[in-house]
């Protein structure tokens, strides 16, 4: 049996590529899934950047705000995520629906404000990648508002197109996992048999009992 030398990241890549199209193209069609994703995120999110946040800003009053700013979104993203769970009634449906829009406003236009604040007045230094995107997130915000028809579907459809992108890149990856496994399959299922060298049986020495046998023919 051969020992076990290669990884399984691979179909693990697979599953996750097809749970993400999955999730994905469901979200346009249920209101309350993109509830729940995106309370999700916002909470991953959040909480992901407590640690590594507080610790290599300098100033105090930043790493204050930046506190501040991920409580109140780890709040928001928990109401979203009730809100999606629960599912309110058709009564109060239309008022989550604007509570929903505005809170997502407020996450991206003070995330937004936030990181150009900390340029502008606090000496703060960043990437470009980084600017741009903060860049969008500052204007999401105004808009998000000012959009009348603004409907949890449209971020559906933003989620789904992310989720294919997502979804393509791990199933590249595990497919190239997983033809690198079949390859390696194939080698230890493979018998090499040893190739005899010519050149190595030429050189070596003719055995001491023919060379006896060769002199007592030669003697009688």
């Amino acid at each position: 049996m051969a020992k076990f030398k290669y990884g399984y990241g691979w179909l693990l890549k697979l599953i996750l590529a097809a749970i993400l199209l999955g999730v994905g193209i469901y979200m346009v069609f249920a209101d309350q899934v993109v509830y729940t994703i995106t309370g999700i995120a916002i909470v991953v999110y959040s909480l992901v950047r407590v640690v590594p946040l507080l610790k290599t800003l300098e100033k105090e009053i930043l790493r204050t705000i930046n506190l501040i700013e991920i409580i109140f979104d780890v709040i928001l993203g928990g109401v979203m995520i009730y809100a999606g769970i629960t599912k309110p009634d058709t009564a109060q449906w239309d008022t989550w629906l604007s509570i929903y829009k505005y809170m997502l406003a407020f996450f991206f236009y003070v995330r937004g404000l936030i990181f150009f604040s900390s340029i502008a007045f606090m000496g703060e230094k960043t990437e470009m990648p980084k600017f741009w995107f903060h860049i969008v997130a500052l204007t999401l915000g105004p808009v998000i508002v000012l959009w009348e028809n603004f409907k949890p579907s449209t971020l559906g459809w933003i989620f789904l197109f992310i989720s294919v992108a997502g979804a393509a890149y791990l199933g590249v990856d595990g497919y190239g996992g997983y033809r690198k496994y079949r390859e390696y399959s194939k080698s230890i299922n493979t018998s090499k048999k040893p190739e005899k060298n010519p050149e190595v049986e030429k050189e070596l020495p003719k055995p001491i009992k023919d060379e006896v046998e060769e002199k007592e023919t030669y003697i009688s």
